[in-house]
């Protein structure tokens, strides 16, 4: 089958206080206590209504400083060589990232948000509500990662394998 094309148009910036990927969290777990917003287009505003009644939102964004891809790479979590669909790599064949993030107000077209884990400037994709009954699993297999032992989750940042 052909690739085709798909044109997606960004609905906002993500602002951080990540200009650079060295030390960034690598996971919103990583990143309690991080705090940054989103500043929707205007034009978007009224699809923020009702928004305020949830707690987290999952955010879909473009990984903006990322160039090329891996089909096999070194994830943050294991220094073996993984195929990069069994990872979270940032070096994908389409450069697009999800984080869930806490709400911690909304103010207009501003989000403010705790728990980031990107970069300064990102380009926002989508605002999908975080809805625990849907997102939650609880009868998981994590592959190569159940091997991994305890993971220090909230101490993960990042260092210069996926370099910009």
């Amino acid at each position: 089958m052909e690739s085709k094309q798909i044109i997606i148009n960004t609905i906002g910036i993500i602002h951080t206080p990540f200009n650079s990927i060295k030390g960034m969290p690598i996971q919103p777990f990583a990143a309690e206590g991080v705090k940054g917003h989103i500043e929707l287009f205007p034009e978007y505003t009224q699809g923020l209504t009702d928004l305020e009644g949830f707690s987290h939102i999952t955010l879909v964004y473009h990984l903006h400083k990322i160039n090329g891809y891996d089909l096999m790479v070194k994830p943050f979590m294991d220094n073996k060589e993984h195929g990069i669909f069994a990872t979270k790599s940032p070096k994908r064949p389409n450069a697009i990232g999800i984080s869930t993030v806490k709400i911690l107000e909304i103010k207009h077209n501003v989000i403010h948000i705790e728990m980031v884990d990107m970069l300064n400037g990102t380009p926002l994709i989508d605002i999908k509500p975080f809805f625990s009954k849907f997102d939650n699993r609880t009868d998981t297999k994590s592959g190569w990662l159940d091997n991994q032992g305890d993971i220090p989750i909230t101490k993960l940042r990042s260092d210069e394998r996926f370099k910009l």
